[in-house]
């Protein structure tokens, strides 16, 4: 075990960065839950991983064609969800399942040339959360920030499937997964959200303790187990998520 790896000046940007994506992914999470499309968010984080592996494969390493092409990639990807689902309502699940393989395959193809390409797949899958640099942070928060002024007129106002959530879906997506990678982005959208679904009261204040507590959790485990980071925080924030669940179950119980 690693004390010495718990280094607050090491881990405090990983820290920020899990904030700025719950700030976003929580109340996404819980509109997409309540919309029945769980997988929308794996399906449009894949198309912005495609689109990074294109600027990859372009030559682009790093800086805004980076991003301009993941966002790109990641809005064609929720505009077509979005026409699907206004024209085949019913099939959409079915649609973004189908979208998910298929763009995980094309991301595949377009690597299969390259002999660090199994390495960048993984890293787009874990992400690299540890090392999140400031501009990235800066980025993710005024995406952050645009989100949030956007939020009640393009979606709350809206119904969940409208295309103002799509496109919010979107930028929220880019800049999320180059920060902690595809699986992170499920389990923030999903894990505190599902855990809070049926508390209309509390949703507010419990799925964000779930979220922070499973990115603490996981940034500590990590460090003292030297464990990869986004898988670690993934396991904490189920486990936290199922620690809300318990308590919630056993306070009901004795409410009765």
């Amino acid at each position: 075990m690693n004390t010495a790896a718990l280094d607050p000046a090491l881990l405090l940007a990983p820290l920020l960065a899990g904030l700025l994506v719950l700030a976003t992914h929580i109340p996404l999470g819980r509109r997409v839950l309540q919309r029945g499309i769980v997988f929308l968010d794996l399906a449009i984080a894949q198309f912005a991983g495609l689109g990074v592996i294109a600027a990859h494969a372009a030559g682009w390493e790093t800086g805004w064609q980076v991003q301009a092409t993941a966002f790109a990639a990641a809005l064609v990807g929720a505009t077509l969800l979005a026409a699907c689902d206004r024209r085949w309502p019913a099939r959409q699940e079915a649609l973004i399942g189908s979208a998910f393989v298929v763009v995980a395959s094309l991301a595949t193809l377009l690597m299969a040339s390259d002999p660090h390409g199994g390495e960048a797949l993984q890293t787009l899958l874990v992400g690299q959360i540890l090392w999140v640099t400031d501009t990235q942070l800066a980025v993710a928060a005024v995406i952050t920030v645009v989100i949030g002024l956007a939020w009640r007129p393009l979606v709350a106002r809206g119904r969940p499937g409208s295309a103002g959530f799509y496109a919010l879906f979107a930028l929220a997506i880019t800049a999320s997964v180059q920060l902690v990678g595809i699986y992170l982005v499920f389990a923030s959208l999903i894990l505190p959200a599902l855990a809070t679904l049926t508390r209309d009261r509390i949703w507010l204040l419990v799925a964000p303790l779930i979220g922070v507590s499973g990115y603490a959790g996981g940034l500590v485990l990590s460090a003292l187990t030297d464990w990869p980071t986004g898988p670690a925080i993934v396991v904490t924030l189920a486990a936290a998520a199922l620690a809300a669940t318990a308590l919630q179950v056993v306070a009901g119980t004795r409410g009765r």
